[in-house]
C-alpha cells in the first residue's frame, strides 16, 4: 500500500469517527441521553494498562496504577470511565480479600452510577455486592443484589440495551452462590438457565465456566467418569484462556476425587489450587477452603500434623479476614446505609432546584430541540456526502494499486523463468561438456597406441571440471535467482539433507536423471533411490507429481 494511499486511509478513519461522536453527542442532548446505556466504551490510559498487566501478578501494584487513573478521570470529570475504574479496583480488592476497601469502591462506584443513571453500570456493581456479601455467608443479602442485577439487565435487555450474555453472566453468579453453599437443587435450576441463555445466544462453542460446575454436579450424583471430563476439559481451556480460573477448577476437581475415594489425587488438586491461589492472587475465598479440605483429608489419612498445619492456616485467613478484629468486618458489619442518604440528599435538592427551572425548562427544551434538529441533518447529510467521496476515491486507489501489484508480480514472475531457462541452458552445456569429454577419453583409449597417454590426459584435466566443482557454480547460480526456495522448503521440511535440496533444485529446473547423474556425479540408479527417498521425506503419495509439488513452493 502506498503512503498515499495509508494516509488516505487514516484520514476517513479519523473523519468517520469524529463524525459518530459528534453525532452522538448532538443526539444524547436531544434524547436525554437515551444511547448512554447502548454503546458501552470505555477510554483507557498509560496507568490502567500498567493496573490492568499487573493485575494478577503484583496487585499491590497494580492497586497504585488504579488510584492514579481514578485521579485522573476524578480531574477530567468523566464519570462514565471513574465508575468503571472504581468498580475494576475494588474488584481487585475483593480478589486480594481486602474486602473493606472493596466494598468502599463499590459503593462509591454506585452512587456515581445513581447520579449519571447508569443502570449498566448499577447491575454490575449490585453482582459484585452480591459476591461480597456472600463470602461472608450473608445469604439473604447476596441474593438480594444478585438479583436485582438480573431484573435491571432483564430490563435493559428488554429495551435492547444489553446482550444475553450479561444476563447469563448473572445467571452464573447464582448458580455459583448455591453451589458454594451447597444446594444442589436450585444450583441444577439456575444451571439449566444458563444452559437455555447460551442456547439462545446461538453460541455453538461451549462455555466452559458452566461445563466446570455441570462436571461438579454430575460428580455428586456419583457420574464420576463425565465428571472428570468435563472438569479436565474446563481445566485444558483455562491453561490458555484464563490460568488464574485454574484456583477453582483444581479445588472442584480435588472434591470430585475426594467424592471417589481417591484421596490421593484428591490431595495434588487442592495443594494445586493453592499454588495457583499465590502466583494469581484471585479467587483467594478457595485459599480458605482449600485449606479446609486439606485439613479434613489428612484427618481421613492419619496424617495429623499436616492436618493441624492445614487447620491453622485455614484459621488464621479466616480470623484475618473474617474475625471480630478485621477491619473487613468492621466495614460490613457497621453498614451505615451511605446510598440511602446520599439518594435522599440528592432528592431535597432536586425538589428544590425543580421548582425554580420547571418554566423555564420547557421554552430551553423547545430551542434546543429545533437547533439540534438542524445541526443533526446538517451533520448527516455532510457526513454521507463526505463517506461517499473519500470511499469512491479509497476503491479507485485499491484498484489501481492492484493492477499495479499485478503487473509487478507478472513482470517478476516472466524474469525468473527467463533467468531459471538460463541457468538450465548453462547446466545442459556444462554437461554436455563434460560428455564430450567423456567420449575423447574413450577414443583415446581406443588409440592409445598412437598417442601419448599421458599428455593427453594432462590436456583433459585441465578443461575437465570435478562433479562437485560443477555442482557449486550451478547452485551459486539457482540460489541467486531463486533466493528464497531453499529458505521456504527448509522450514517447511527441517530434516532435508544436502543430497535431498539439490534433487529438489534440479527437479525443479526439470532435469532429467540421466542430466542430474551427470551434474551431480552419481549413478542414475542413485539419482532415482534419492528421489523415493526425497518422496517419502516430502509425504507424497504415488499420484502425486513431485515436479509440481516442489514448483508450487
Amino acid at each position: 500500500m502506498t503512503i498515499l494511499t495509508i494516509k488516505k486511509s487514516s484520514f476517513l478513519r479519523k473523519v468517520i469517527f469524529h463524525l459518530i461522536n459528534i453525532f452522538l453527542l448532538v443526539f444524547s442532548l436531544v434524547s436525554n441521553k437515551v444511547f448512554s446505556q447502548e454503546i458501552r466504551v470505555y477510554k483507557t490510559n498509560q496507568h490502567m494498562k500498567k493496573a490492568e498487566a499487573l493485575k494478577y501478578i503484583k496487585p499491590d501494584s497494580s492497586i497504585y496504577y488504579f488510584k492514579k487513573s481514578i485521579a485522573l478521570y476524578t480531574k477530567e470529570q468523566d464519570t462514565l470511565n471513574l465508575i468503571n475504574n472504581l468498580y475494576e479496583l475494588s474488584n481487585l480488592y475483593a480478589h486480594t480479600v481486602d474486602y473493606g476497601n472493596s466494598y468502599d469502591g463499590y459503593w462509591k462506584a454506585l452512587i456515581l452510577a445513581d447520579q449519571s443513571k447508569d443502570d449498566y453500570s448499577k447491575a454490575n456493581i449490585y453482582q459484585a455486592l452480591g459476591w461480597l456479601y456472600s463470602f461472608y455467608q450473608r445469604d439473604e443479602e447476596a441474593l438480594k443484589y444478585f438479583n436485582l442485577s438480573l431484573k435491571i439487565k432483564k430490563e435493559l435487555y428488554q429495551q435492547k440495551k444489553t446482550t444475553l450474555s450479561y444476563i447469563l453472566s448473572d445467571y452464573f453468579s447464582i448458580v455459583n452462590f448455591y453451589r458454594v453453599n451447597n444446594n444442589l437443587i436450585s444450583t441444577r435450576s439456575y444451571l439449566d438457565s444458563c444452559y437455555l441463555t447460551q442456547k439462545k445466544l446461538n453460541k455453538k462453542t461451549k462455555n466452559f465456566y458452566l461445563e466446570a460446575e455441570a462436571g461438579y454436579l454430575e460428580a455428586t450424583d456419583n457420574h464420576f467418569e463425565s465428571a472428570i471430563e468435563k472438569l479436565t476439559a474446563s481445566r485444558d481451556h483455562f491453561m490458555i484462556y484464563g490460568k488464574s480460573y485454574l484456583i477453582v477448577i483444581d479445588y472442584l476437581l480435588g472434591d470430585v476425587y475426594r467424592m471417589m475415594g481417591d484421596y490421593r489425587t484428591s490431595e495434588s488438586y487442592y495443594l494445586s489450587s493453592l499454588d495457583l491461589s499465590r502466583i494469581y492472587k484471585s479467587h483467594s475465598n478457595y485459599k480458605v477452603m482449600a485449606h479446609e479440605a486439606l485439613d479434613k483429608l489428612y484427618i481421613k489419612d492419619y496424617k495429623y500434623e499436616k492436618a493441624y498445619y492445614h487447620n491453622n492456616e485455614a484459621k488464621i485467613l479466616n480470623e484475618k479476614v473474617f474475625g471480630r478484629k478485621s477491619s473487613n468486618t468492621r466495614h460490613l458489619f457497621e453498614i451505615k446505609d451511605r446510598f440511602r442518604t446520599q439518594k435522599e440528599k440528592e432528592k431535597e435538592l432536586i425538589k428544590e432546584q425543580r421548582i425554580a427551572k420547571l418554566e423555564s425548562d420547557d421554552k430551553i427544551w423547545f430551542l434546543q430541540f429545533i437547533l439540534m434538529t438542524v445541526i443533526l441533518a446538517f451533520l448527516v447529510i455532510y457526513g454521507f456526502l463526505l463517506f461517499k467521496n473519500l470511499r469512491r476515491k479509497h476503491k479507485m486507489e485499491k484498484k489501481t494499486l492492484a493492477a499495479k501489484r499485478e503487473l509487478e508480480r507478472q513482470n517478476n514472475l516472466e524474469i525468473l523463468e527467463l533467468k531459471n531457462k538460463e541457468l538450465t541452458a548453462s547446466a545442459l552445456r556444462l554437461i554436455e561438456k563434460e560428455e564430450f569429454i567423456a567420449k575423447l577419453k574413450t577414443r583415446f583409449a581406443d588409440n592409445k597406441e598412437n598417442l601419448d597417454g599421458q599428455t593427453v590426459n594432462k590436456m583433459l584435466k585441465t578443461i575437465q571440471s570435478t562433479p562437485g566443482n560443477n555442482w557449486k557454480e550451478f547452485e551459486a547460480s539457482f540460489t541467486a535467482i531463486n533466493q528464497s526456495f531453499y529458505k521456504k522448503i527448509k522450514e517447511r521440511f527441517p530434516d532435508l539433507g544436502q543430497t535431498d535440496l539439490k534433487i529438489c533444485a534440479l527437479v525443479r529446473l526439470n532435469f532429467s536423471s540421466k542430466d542430474m547423474s551427470s551434474l551431480l556425479g552419481i549413478s542414475i540408479e542413485s539419482v532415482h533411490t534419492s528421489r523415493y527417498r526425497l518422496r517419502k521425506k516430502l509425504n507424497l503419495d504415488r499420484s502425486d507429481n513431485l515436479t509440481e509439488f516442489i514448483s508450487s513452493i
